[in-house]
């Protein structure tokens, strides 16, 4: 029997649950879709968004040929082969791809003609940034499209029609008093979902040999149902997303063992290596910043070596850079310090440049006082002297505020040095 997130699955575009900025009246992708004229596209979202389905409900829509290839089980004679039916219908047919993230180069190349040729129309489905697991050929011959979790009213819309379909049914009666546990547990997520939804309803029910079957759906029941059935709903690789948060927390928190722990789920799942490094390679700047600045060069060096060696040798790469990251001093300074500047600049506008740093290429623009009094800081004692590089409107506001650790310390009393009366150090 299909699970509950299949069958209700939607068929129509007015159907589809979601991503109003991108399939409402007027919105870009359903003008496209209406004027039957879509582009070679990136779906690019979390799982269980509505990816896939939006790409059937494109070839339903638009009356088009569709063959769908999963990378993780596809590769260049597959592709071959769809490009070649495709030439038989006249090259009006719809590629899709899921998870074309996980696409070699090589096999990534493969398309590229069919796609420039409009042989085929490319749908690929990922979740991971397309602007690093597509290669540039394919990517700017393609839309890319961001597919958003679920809001808590679309997934409430979602409950409603698993709750009228399962009572149709099942002869029985559901009564929802409580949907935060549910929520929860969806993390935006419609398949997880309705596949917890599923599991809740069916457990409830074995045994319910009654004539008036009643189901009284409570976040406690929900939360003891799920645990208990885990395995059913949450099928590996599913928890991608709640692992590598687990991860990242753990390096961030500084416990190395967990840190190694969650790095041995996400191998032993076939997790792909370099999404492992790039997270780390974010987490040594966002994390540790100047508090450690080794730390970006150590996870770069990771990222650099996982991408030669790959599976399994990486796994030793991958654990020491995890455990030198957990073990090493902690900031986020730089973080604060780049949102700082940017909700600084959507409040304040485009201030101009101050008039003395403004570069003046020109003879007229000499004339005009551009760099007038500008002093070149190797002129001075210890290659510094004050000057104001802010514009006049937020002189002397502080964007980084360094934290309380060795290196960082020395930061800080060598700007209070430097800056004394500009900024606050």
């Amino acid at each position: 029997m299909k699970p509950l997130a299949e069958i209700l699955r939607p068929q129509l575009l007015d159907d589809y649950i979601g991503q109003k900025h991108l399939v409402s009246k007027g919105a870009i992708l359903r003008n496209s879709i209406e004027n039957g004229t879509i582009p070679s596209m990136i779906l690019w979202g979390p799982p269980g968004v509505g990816k896939t389905t939006l790409a059937n409900i494109i070839a339903n829509t638009l009356v088009m040929p569709f063959y769908s290839l999963s990378a993780i089980n596809s590769g260049v004679k597959e592709v071959r082969d769809v490009v070649d039916k495709a030439k038989l219908h006249g090259g009006n047919c719809i590629l899709f791809i899921d998870e074309i993230h996980r696409f070699s180069k090589s096999q990534q190349d493969s398309l590229l003609g069919a796609v420039e040729k409009g042989i085929v129309t490319l749908i690929g489905a990922t979740t991971e940034n397309p602007s690093f697991e597509v290669i540039s050929p394919l990517l700017s011959r393609c839309q890319v499209f961001v597919l958003k979790h679920l809001e808590k009213e679309d997934l409430h819309v979602l409950i409603d029609k698993a709750k009228e379909y399962v009572e149709k049914n099942e002869d029985c009666k559901i009564d929802i008093k409580e949907t935060e546990a549910l929520m929860r547990i969806s993390g935006g997520d419609a398949r997880k979902l309705l596949n917890a939804f599923e599991v809740v309803c069916s457990q409830s029910l074995i045994g319910n040999n009654s004539d008036h079957k009643t189901i009284d759906i409570t976040n406690e029941l929900v939360s003891k149902i799920i645990q208990q059935n885990l395995s059913m709903y949450d099928k590996k690789g599913e928890n991608h997303y709640d692992i590598i948060s687990a991860f990242i927390k753990s390096l961030r928190g500084s416990d190395p063992n967990a840190a190694v722990y969650w790095l041995a789920r996400m191998i032993d799942s076939g997790e792909d290596p370099l999404f492992i490094a790039r997270r780390m390679l974010i987490l040594a700047s966002e994390d540790i910043g100047n508090a450690n600045p080794n730390a970006l060069l150590l996870a770069n060096t990771c990222f650099d070596a996982v991408n030669k060696i790959g599976y399994p040798e990486c796994r030793i790469i991958l654990s020491q850079t995890a455990i030198y990251l957990a073990t090493s001093k902690k900031s986020n300074a730089s973080y604060i310090a780049i949102d700082s500047a940017l909700a600084e600049i959507r409040q304040s506008g485009d201030l101009p440049v101050p008039m003395h740093i403004r570069n003046a290429p020109t003879k007229l623009m000499k004339q005009l006082g551009y760099g007038d009094n500008y002093k070149y800081a190797h002129d001075y004692e210890g290659n510094f002297v004050q000057q104001q590089f802010l514009p006049d409107e937020i002189k002397g506001k502080k964007f980084y505020d360094p934290q309380d650790n060795d290196k960082e310390n020395k930061i800080r009393n060598d700007l209070k040095q430097k800056w004394f009366g500009v900024y606050d150090y």
